[in-house]
């Protein structure tokens, strides 16, 4: 019960410091991405997951470890896992929309109506994509108008362009009365086009990503966290040499950090032409850089 009453506190807390708009833009975010949760609810979880990863850290090393825990934490929780949750899901929606355009043009050669095609593409097997034509057709049968269910379809699906601007040609078409069999099928080649450049694009900048990931993620760590090492060694009574090691680890510890965020949002334009995708990638170099880096700095090498 006390547990409850702190959390509930909380989340007012949230909701005063935070404006009511932000708030709702937050909670449309992490409606995207399938999470269950209000804006200011998500955000007291993702703060106490910072919380206990900056205490455990601070626990194992000290305390300007524990700082970049809670917040890499923090952001991690509440900003990059539900970024991950929505790639994936526009992924697997993008993967089978040409599919699902091919399943309605073969449903209208069969002699039915646009909104029934819509209907019988919601018993097919498409993923999450199945899921947002469900919406869609629920949405007729309240007494929307097709075009606007599907423009409505559009917005919600506005993070993928390809995704954003079949469905716009596609209520065009109906607009204009066109055959919307072949429209779909158009649409539908077209979009596996893309889909194949983009997997093109991945596929030739694999090397160029992959070179990032080790130096940023394990070989730059691993080289600065020995140098700590060697540093310590060198600095002593008995060496006569004092150098402010502890402040040397930490001016390297954050060059880390940087060095890992800057390469991680390079990945991003590397292979998906966007900053916002290099924020998964950022987060994995991050999180790996800070171990292979403190782990570089306790192995000892005989100095």
């Amino acid at each position: 019960m006390a547990s409850k009453g702190i959390s509930s506190l909380l989340v007012a807390l949230v909701e005063k410091i935070i404006p009511e708009k932000h708030l709702k833009r937050y909670e449309l975010y992490i409606y995207s991405a399938g999470i269950n949760f209000l804006a200011a609810e998500y955000l007291v979880v993702s703060f106490l997951i910072g919380v206990i990863a900056g205490l455990l850290v601070s626990l194992l090393s000290n305390g300007l470890y524990g700082l970049v825990a809670f917040v890499g934490g923090f952001l991690g929780m509440a900003f990059v896992y539900p970024y991950w949750r929505i790639s994936k899901r526009i992924e697997d929606m993008e993967k089978n929309l040409p599919d699902a355009f091919f399943y309605l043009a073969s449903s209208l050669r069969a002699g039915i109506s646009f909104s029934e095609a819509l209907e019988e593409l919601t018993t097919a097997k498409f993923g999450a994509l199945t899921e947002e034509f469900k919406k869609t057709v629920a949405e007729i049968k309240k007494g929307r108008s097709t075009i606007d269910a599907l423009r409505a379809f559009a917005i919600r699906n506005r993070k993928s362009q390809v995704i954003y601007r079949s469905m716009m040609i596609i209520i065009e078409a109906l607009e204009r009365g066109a055959p919307m069999s072949d429209v779909l099928v158009f649409v539908g080649n077209d979009v596996r086009e893309i889909l194949r450049i983009k997997q093109e694009r991945k596929a030739s900048t694999g090397m160029q990503a992959m070179f990032f990931i080790v130096t940023s993620g394990f070989v730059g760590p691993m080289i600065l966290g020995i140098v700590t090492k060697v540093m310590a060694s060198m600095s002593g009574p008995g060496t006569g040499v004092n150098l402010p090691v502890d402040s040397m680890t930490n001016i390297l510890f954050i060059f880390v950090i940087i060095q890992a965020l800057v390469s991680g949002l390079g990945i991003g334009v590397i292979r998906e032409g966007s900053y916002n995708a290099g924020l998964k990638y950022a987060a994995l170099l991050v999180a790996m850089g800070s171990v292979i880096f403190k782990g570089a700095s306790l192995i000892n090498i005989g100095f």
